[in-house]
C-alpha cells in the first residue's frame, strides 16, 4: 500500500512523500550553525564555512554547497597585494581563477548556537582572522527573533611589525543551488542604506521565480577606516578572473553603478561585497558582514493562501526590506550579543554542569529555527470566526493571542515533513515554553481549534488499510499539516495510521496545558483551555475499557511508539493517562470547578490501584499487561507520566500518583539494563531492553535509542535526585551524535548499537530543556504551585 501511495504521490502528482521510506536523506558530516531568526527561513553554514543547506521555502529543504559562496581575504603591504586566499578547502572545478585549497590545519570551527566562530591563522603571515557569526536567536525577544538575517563580524589581528591592509570580499550566488537559479529573469543591483548616521552598503540578489520570489543583500557596515565596494554581477561558473584580479589589483571592487541584466535561461550569476581597513602593526580592528533575505509572502505546496511571515510586521510586506533588514542587523548585533551573554552566561560558567551538556543545550536550539520552522502573520482583516471554525466559539483569546504572536509551526524532522507533530512536541515543547512562551501558548490554540473541529472527509490509512474520517472532533491532532499541501487548513497529514486512536495525543495536550499555566501564570489560557481538557479527556474515557481507572493499549501501535505493538494496559499510556487525570484535579481545584475534580478524584484512586497491580513486577513497570513474551520489556520511557509530574511540580505530596520508591526503583534499573548495559554504557538508554540485559527485538522501535527520549529520562532521574545518573544517561547521546557519528546540526530521532540511524534533524531531542528545568527546579529558581491569580494576565 505504501509503495503504490508513494508511486503516486511522487511521480504522477510530482510531489514529495511527507515521509519517503525509500529515499532518505543522506548522511552529510558537513554542517554547522545555521543562519537566521525564527520562522524566516534558514541558510546553513558548514563547520568548514560552506553555504550547504537552504529552507526559504517553507519546510522545504535543498541540500547544495553552493561553491561561489565564499569568504576571501587580501592582504596589502606598503601598497603591494602579499596574500589573496579563498578561505575555504575546496578545490572546485568552477571558478578556477581563484585561489582555493586553504589549509585545514589553519583553521578552527567552534559553535554556540545561535553563534559560531571560525578562526583562520592565516600561514606565513602572521595575521589571524576570527570570523564570528551571530543570528537573532533571543529568548523572549518576538521582534529581532523573527528577522532573516545572520551577520559575520571579522575580528583581524595583525601580528606583523607593520601595518596591514585587509580586505574580506563576501561573494554570493543568486538562488540557493537548485534547478530554479538557472530558469532566468534574476538579476543584482547595489545599494546604499543610510540611518541614523549609519550606513550600509552591499549588493541585492534578486531570485524571481513564479512563486515564492525572494531578494538575498550581501553588505558591510561603512564607518570612518572601513571601506566597502562591490562587484554587481559575475559568472559563478567560470572562471571568475575578473573578479579575482579586480581584487588583487588594489584590495577593492570596482563597484560599477546600476542594475545587472536579467539572466537568460541557463545561465546563472553572483555578486560579490568588500570591506576593507587598515590595521596597526600588532593592532586588531573589526570588518562586519552581513547576510538578509526577504522572502516576505509565501505559498505553501498546494498554493491556495498567501501568508506573511511575522517579521513583515516589522518591516513590510513589499519584497523591499532587504537593504534596511541588512542595516538593522548590522547595527543591532551588539545588542543581541549582550542578551545572548545574559541568557547563556549563567549556564556556561556554572562550573557544576559538565561542558558537554552547556554544548548540547544551546546547540540542540538549532531545530527552533531549522526545522522548516514557520511563523506568520495572521491577516489583519481576520475575525475570530475565521480562526475557530464551526466549534471553536468557546476559545475567547485565540484571535488577540494569534494576532499579537502570530501562528507558529515547525517540523517533526526535515525527513518528516509534518508540522507540530503533536506526540513528538510533547518532548519538544519544553524548549519553547522556556524560551518563548508566547509561541507555545499560539500553538496550543491552533492545536485546541483543530481538536473542537472535525474533518469527515475519507481516507485510507497505509499500515492498515482501513477507511475512515482525516479527523475527528474532540480528538487531537496528530499535526496540523504538510507544508507541501496547506497546513492548518488540512491537518494530519500522518497517514500510517489512524491517529483517533491514539491514546497518548489527548493525554499529551492535556498536561501540557497545565505545564504551561504552571510556569507562565496565563489564566486566561487556562479558562479558555479547561473545556477543552474536559472534551478531551471524555474522549479518551472510551479506552477504559473495563471500568477500572486505567485505560488500556488497543493491540495496534497506538501511540508516539508506531511500530511499537501494545496490548491492554501500559506503563508509557498508563502512566501518562494517570499524570493527566491527576492534572486535570489539579485544573479542577484552580479553577474552583468540584464536580469534575471529584469525577476525576475518583478515578485517579481507581487508576492508581489497578495500574500498580497490573504492571508494577518489583523492580520496574512491565512493557504492558498482555503477558505476552516481551510484556515483561523494560521500557526507557516508562516513567514519562512522572516526568511530566515533576515539571508541573506534582510529584510529591497529595499529588504522588507514582510510589516515590517505585519511580526510583524504575529509573535505577533502566539505568542498570538501558544505558550501562546497552552499548557499554556509551551510547544513551535503548528503548526496549529485556529483564536479562539482551535489547527487545521485536520490533524496530524497541531496538533504537531515541535522542529526544534519553533526555527526558535524563530530566526525570535528575528530578529525582539521581543527578549524576541523568547526566551519564544523557552524555552517551551527546557524545554518539555530535562526536562519534559526526552528526552535528542534524540530530537524530533514533540510532541503533551498529552505526544504524533514522530520520536527521529531528524535533524531539529539543526535550534536553527538560533537563535545564529540572536542573532550575532543584536550584529553587521555578515557581511554587500555582494558584489562579485574580483577573486576566494576558496582555
Amino acid at each position: 500500500r505504501y509503495f503504490r501511495w508513494w508511486i503516486k504521490k511522487t511521480r504522477i502528482e510530482k510531489k514529495s512523500a511527507f515521509i519517503d521510506l525509500l529515499c532518505a536523506v543522506p548522511l552529510q558530516q558537513i554542517y554547522g550553525c545555521p543562519l537566521g531568526g525564527i520562522g524566516g527561513g534558514t541558510i546553513t553554514r558548514g563547520w568548514r564555512g560552506e553555504f550547504c543547506r537552504w529552507q526559504l521555502n517553507p519546510g522545504l529543504y535543498n541540500y547544495e554547497t553552493v561553491i561561489a559562496n565564499q569568504f576571501t581575504v587580501c592582504l596589502r603591504c606598503k601598497g603591494q597585494t602579499i596574500y589573496q586566499q579563498v578561505l575555504s578547502m575546496e578545490r572546485p572545478s568552477s571558478l578556477q581563477g581563484w585561489n582555493w585549497g586553504y589549509c585545514g590545519h589553519y583553521a578552527f570551527y567552534h559553535a554556540l548556537y545561535p553563534r559560531a566562530w571560525l578562526v583562520y591563522e592565516l600561514p606565513g603571515q602572521k595575521v589571524v582572522l576570527t570570523c564570528r557569526q551571530v543570528s537573532p536567536v533571543i529568548p523572549h525577544d518576538y521582534k529581532d527573533s523573527s528577522l532573516p538575517v545572520g551577520v559575520f563580524i571579522w575580528e583581524v589581528e595583525n601580528g606583523r611589525d607593520e601595518d596591514v591592509e585587509v580586505s574580506i570580499m563576501f561573494s554570493l550566488q543568486n538562488g540557493t543551488g537548485a534547478k530554479e537559479d538557472r530558469k532566468g529573469g534574476h538579476w543584482n543591483e547595489p545599494f546604499t542604506f543610510q540611518k541614523d548616521g549609519e550606513r550600509v552598503a552591499g549588493v541585492l540578489l534578486h531570485h524571481c521565480p513564479a512563486v515564492n520570489p525572494f531578494t538575498l543583500a550581501i553588505s558591510a557596515r561603512e564607518k570612518a577606516g572601513t571601506g566597502v565596494t562591490h562587484v554587481t554581477a559575475f559568472n559563478p561558473t567560470g572562471l571568475g578572473r575578473e573578479v579575482w584580479q579586480d581584487l588583487l589589483q588594489d584590495g577593492r571592487l570596482d563597484s560599477p553603478t546600476g542594475k545587472s541584466r536579467p539572466t537568460e535561461k541557463g545561465e546563472v550569476t553572483a555578486a560579490a561585497v568588500c570591506a576593507s581597513c587598515r590595521v596597526p602593526a600588532h593592532g586588531h580592528k573589526t570588518l562586519e558582514l552581513a547576510l538578509a533575505w526577504d522572502m516576505p509572502c509565501v505559498h505553501f505546496g498546494s498554493k491556495e493562501k498567501l501568508h506573511l511571515r511575522r517579521y513583515t510586521r516589522f518591516f513590510g510586506s513589499e519584497g523591499n526590506a532587504a537593504p534596511a533588514l541588512s542595516h538593522y542587523a548590522l547595527t543591532h548585533y551588539e545588542e543581541w550579543e549582550r542578551k545572548i551573554d545574559a541568557w547563556q552566561n549563567p549556564i556556561l560558567e556554572n562550573s557544576q554542569l559538565p561542558s558537554w551538556y552547556k554544548s548540547a543545550l544551546f546547540n540542540e536550539l538549532y531545530f527552533m529555527t531549522d526545522g522548516g520552522t514557520i511563523w506568520m502573520e495572521v491577516p489583519p482583516d481576520c475575525c475570530a470566526q475565521d480562526l475557530q471554525g464551526p466549534a471553536g466559539a468557546g476559545l475567547s483569546h485565540l484571535l488577540p493571542v494569534l494576532r499579537e504572536y502570530g501562528r507558529f509551526a515547525y517540523l517533526e524532522g526535515q525527513e518528516y515533513r509534518m508540522y507540530n507533530t503533536y506526540d513528538v512536541h510533547f518532548y519538544a515543547s519544553f524548549a519553547l515554553v522556556m524560551l518563548w512562551p508566547k509561541l507555545q501558548i499560539s500553538l496550543q490554540y491552533d492545536i485546541a481549534v483543530a481538536v473542537v473541529n472535525e474533518d469527515v472527509q475519507p481516507r485510507q490509512y497505509l499500515m492498515c488499510g482501513q477507511t475512515s474520517q482525516v479527523k475527528m472532533k474532540n480528538v487531537v491532532p496528530h499535526d496540523i499539516g504538510d507544508p507541501d499541501d496547506e497546513p492548518w487548513q488540512r491537518v494530519n497529514a500522518y497517514l500510517m495510521h489512524d491517529t483517533a486512536d491514539w491514546k497518548d495525543l489527548n493525554l499529551k495536550f492535556v498536561l501540557q496545558v497545565y505545564r504551561d499555566y504552571y510556569l507562565i501564570r496565563d489564566s486566561v489560557y487556562l479558562r479558555d483551555m479547561w473545556p477543552v481538557c474536559q472534551a478531551v479527556m471524555e474522549s479518551e474515557l472510551k479506552f477504559d475499557t473495563d471500568n477500572d481507572g486505567l485505560i488500556e493499549n488497543g493491540g495496534f501501535a497506538d501511540q508516539t511508539y508506531d511500530a511499537w505493538v501494545v496490548h491492554g494496559a501500559s506503563a508509557y499510556c498508563g502512566g501518562l493517562w494517570l499524570a493527566a487525570v491527576c492534572v486535570m484535579c489539579k485544573m479542577a481545584e484552580v479553577l474552583g470547578d468540584t464536580v469534575i475534580q471529584q469525577k476525576y478524584l475518583d478515578i485517579l484512586n481507581k487508576g492508581k490501584e489497578a495500574f500498580e497491580k497490573m504492571l508494577w513486577n518489583g523492580k520496574y513497570y512491565n512493557y504492558d499487561s498482555s503477558g505476552s513474551d516481551t510484556s515483561s520489556s523494560i521500557m526507557s520511557d516508562q516513567c514519562a507520566g512522572q516526568w511530566f509530574l515533576g515539571a508541573c511540580g506534582l510529584d510529591q505530596g497529595e499529588f504522588e500518583v507514582f510510589p516515590k520508591s517505585h519511580i526510583l526503583s524504575a529509573l535505577k534499573t533502566i539505568f542498570e539494563k538501558n544505558v550501562l548495559s546497552f552499548a557499554g554504557g556509551t551510547m544513551g538508554a535503548v528503548n526496549g531492553m529485556r529483564p536479562d540485559g539482551v535489547p527487545d527485538t521485536s520490533s524496530v522501535q524497541s531496538n533504537e535509542v531515541w535522542i529526544g527520549v534519553v533526555y527526558s529520562l535524563a530530566a526525570t532521574m535528575i528530578q529525582e535526585g539521581m543527578v549524576e545518573e541523568g547526566f551519564r544517561t544523557a552524555e552517551g547521546c551527546y557524545r554518539t551524535v555530535w562526536e562519534r557519528l559526526g552528526m552535528a546540526f542534524q540530530t537524530p530521532e533514533a540510532y541503533r548499537e551498529k552505526k544504524v540511524y533514522r530520520s536527521l534533524a529531528y524535533m524531539r531531542p529539543l526535550s534536553i530543556w527538560s533537563m535545564q528545568l529540572a536542573l532550575e527546579r532543584r536550584a529553587g529558581q521555578t515557581p511554587a504551585p500555582a494558584q489562579l491569580p485574580q483577573g486576566p494576565t494576558h496582555p
